[in-house]
């Protein structure tokens, strides 16, 4: 046999390379590095306290539990997502993360978590000026964004003529509506229903007819096959069972109220 089949042979049964993967380190280790913004209610927030609550923040508990692992929380923002998440080795994002093709290039997704799209959130006595996107797409409509995300890419794609307000602070944009320093974000259904809930002065436009269509999943670094399957199984488990639609119900209602 030569060195060279003996080597094809040795690669092959080993799965296709010699990498420990990720999984075999967070066993050893007892860690699990866990990224998130703490920024977008309900998925993931920073209280006052310097604790993280939200749905994605107790689906990133019970995957530690599954392990076993204690959680690491690294903080990241979403104009560096995919740098900090790079940078600071993260095992998985989490926190309303969108699949987006650029995305994909440099990272791996988890099962897709929901299916929704991206619609406008405006005051609700500004809804008939409000109404289309041509209606919208006008210097004098005062759209804001968080900075790097994608809200962001989808204003520039469909809303090049409106004026683009970039905010590095997403929790605090709904007050700049409420308080009419802007006059309308995009943003995904999820979080526009869940905060017409909070700001009873604000509507969600449209939310069946999404401006563009999109999905929600955990982010996990590129190239490792054995950590994403295990990650696909434990999510496709809760998702099976019911317990992450009863997660998710629990967090609106709890964060809503």
């Amino acid at each position: 046999m030569t060195h060279a089949l003996r080597f094809f042979l040795l690669l092959s049964i080993s799965g296709g390379g010699w990498a420990q993967s990720r999984l075999d380190r967070i066993l050893q280790q007892g860690v699990l590095k866990v990224c998130t913004t703490g920024d977008y209610r309900p998925y993931s927030f920073l209280r006052a306290d310097g604790r993280y609550e939200g749905i994605d923040i107790a689906m990133a508990q019970s995957l530690a539990d599954s392990l076993p692992a204690r959680i690491q929380w690294v903080p990241i923002t979403w104009k560096s997502l995919m740098k900090d998440f790079s940078a600071r080795d993260c095992d998985i994002a989490v926190g309303g993360v969108s699949v987006t093709q650029d995305r994909q290039k440099r990272a791996s997704f988890s099962l897709v978590l929901s299916v929704e799209g991206k619609i406008p959130l405006v005051r609700c006595v500004d809804r008939p000026q409000l109404h289309s996107i041509e209606q919208m797409n006008q210097s004098a409509v005062r759209i804001i964004a968080p900075a790097g995300g994608s809200n962001e890419a989808v204003v520039r794609k469909h809303l090049p003529r409106a004026t683009l307000m970039l905010s590095h602070d997403n929790a605090a944009i709904f007050q700049q509506l409420v308080d009419q320093k802007a006059d309308v974000m995009i943003t995904d259904v999820e979080e526009a229903l869940f905060q017409q809930q909070r700001y009873p002065s604000l509507c969600a436009m449209q939310p069946h007819v999404p401006i563009q269509y999109g999905e929600k999943a955990y982010m996990l670094p590129r190239d490792d096959s054995v950590w994403k399957r295990y990650v696909d199984q434990w999510l496709h488990l809760h998702q099976a069972d019911g317990s992450y639609r009863a997660l998710a119900r629990q967090w609106r209602a709890a964060t809503a109220g």
